[in-house]
């Protein structure tokens, strides 16, 4: 029931609300849902190539623009607005390149690849560029940086925004990830960054098409394609001898998503096909990701991987992970599993030869306990009661609410209506009588002009 009513009050289909609810508790799931309906604050990025935050503010303050650091001290180039009396996206500062508008979240993946001066890195989904723009402030505008953005449609906001800010280092290129091992070379980079393609889960408030469109069909579609990217990636970096990851070998997983199929199976996947290992990702906040989800178990470093949440860090829902390049061979499981293949083989025919001394007539008596439910379970499940009762009654709350607004609204309508006066009457139609004498003094007033 209390599904129904979230579908009927928020326009969400069955998918996405199941989802929601196997994720999270009720309260916080339902705490998600009302999150997605309210705007994220609007943050900017400072560009260090041209400017520093404390002049940028004091610019922006001048021209009439309520500007903050971000809460949590987090971010050294971040600011968030608050109010403004001219256009955020027209000021002159923003035209000379001095800052870039871009959600808090995106900061988050480059700041886990953290790229070193004169190191080659590359982008392998740069549009619209603000990532990309804040690799080369980092990277202080040395090196090489590589932009591949594979749709043409974008390539020129690509461009222009990395003009804008001033990043001469960088290099628009415009090929299918998965092709680019192929193309630029395996082992050719130091770093690499993928915020893959998603089904964008985390940024409903931003795109409320997302709460009735989205089935498990187009994940599992999404979920292949950010697999096979992934691989690229990584086969794109060169290994981390040091193994500390300051002599690169550094890829960076990222989403705007919050559904484990494009996130932990899809590292879990990287990790059982590639010699790699997830590491801290350096950041200051987030939740950990799943090491167990339903009845999928994955590797127990996932909890490296942070995990961003609307209602509860107040911005997109976001997924971030850094794994380390060890070799450019396999990795370590699908060797042993290659190398255990056969005697696993072996194993089996064993068991057929003891199968043959195995009496079939022989009766095992099974003892079957009686299902009694513990003690300590009783209270809990009247307690998830209780709060599924609450909810419920929250939800209806506010349908109701709804309902009498709008009974509200048409009862003033209908008053109104009532109380308006009548409508003035049209000018009745001059008879025909008087039609001959209007004619004539029309005639008499010609001649005498």
């Amino acid at each position: 029931q209390l599904k129904r009513d979230i579908m009927r009050l928020y326009d969400y289909n069955g998918y996405m609300l199941d989802t929601f609810f196997q994720l999270f508790k009720p309260e916080e799931a339902w705490a998600l849902v009302k999150a997605n309906e309210a705007p994220r604050p609007i943050t900017l990025r400072t560009n260090t190539l041209k400017t520093r935050r404390k002049d940028l503010a004091q610019a922006l303050i001048g021209r009439g623009v309520s500007v903050d650091p971000l809460p949590g001290e987090w971010s050294k180039v971040g600011l968030v607005v608050n109010a403004s009396k001219v256009p955020i996206g027209a000021t002159p500062e923003y035209m000379a390149g001095h800052y870039m508008l871009q959600g808090a979240t995106s900061f988050l993946p480059v700041m886990a690849l953290a790229p070193q001066p004169g190191e080659r890195v590359i982008d392998i989904a740069a549009a619209p560029g603000g990532k990309t723009s804040h690799l080369c402030a980092l990277m202080r505008d040395t090196g090489v940086l590589y932009a591949n953005e594979l749709n043409q449609k974008r390539w020129k906001s690509v461009s222009a925004n990395l003009q804008r800010m001033g990043a001469t280092n960088a290099i628009v290129c415009g090929y299918d990830g998965r092709k680019l091992p192929a193309i630029l070379g395996k082992n050719s980079m130091n770093r690499a960054l993928l915020d893959a393609p998603c089904s964008g889960t985390g940024v409903i408030s931003k795109d409320p098409s997302a709460k009735s469109s989205k089935s498990l069909e187009e994940i599992r579609d999404c979920a292949r394609l950010q697999k096979e990217l992934l691989l690229a990636a990584i086969d794109l970096v060169e290994a981390d001898k040091s193994g500390t990851g300051k002599g690169g070998g550094i890829v960076v997983y990222s989403t705007c998503s919050i559904t484990v199929e494009e996130n932990e199976m899809v590292v879990d996947y990287a990790l059982r096909k590639r010699d790699v290992v997830l590491v801290d990702t350096g950041l200051q906040f987030g939740k950990e990701g799943f090491t167990r989800y339903r009845e999928n178990r994955f590797h127990p470093s996932l909890n490296l991987v942070r995990r961003f949440y609307p209602h509860v860090h107040n911005m997109d829902g976001f997924f971030v992970a850094r794994l380390r390049k060890r070799s450019a061979g396999p990795s370590k499981v699908q060797a042993k599993a290659a190398g255990e293949e056969q005697e696993d083989v072996e194993d089996m025919e064993d068991m057929e030869d003891d199968s043959d001394d195995f009496d079939d007539d022989t009766e095992f008596e099974v003892v079957q306990q009686q299902d009694e439910p513990p003690v300590e379970e009783v209270p809990k499940k009247k307690k998830e009661k209780a709060w599924m009762r609450a909810l419920r009654e929250e939800v209806e709350a506010e349908l109701e609410t709804g309902r009498r607004q709008k009974k509200a609204k048409k009862e003033t309508r209908t008053k109104e209506s009532a109380s308006a006066p009548p409508k003035a009457k049209k000018r009745a139609k001059k008879s025909d009588a008087e039609l001959p004498e209007q004619k004539m003094t029309t005639k008499k007033k010609s001649k005498k002009l």
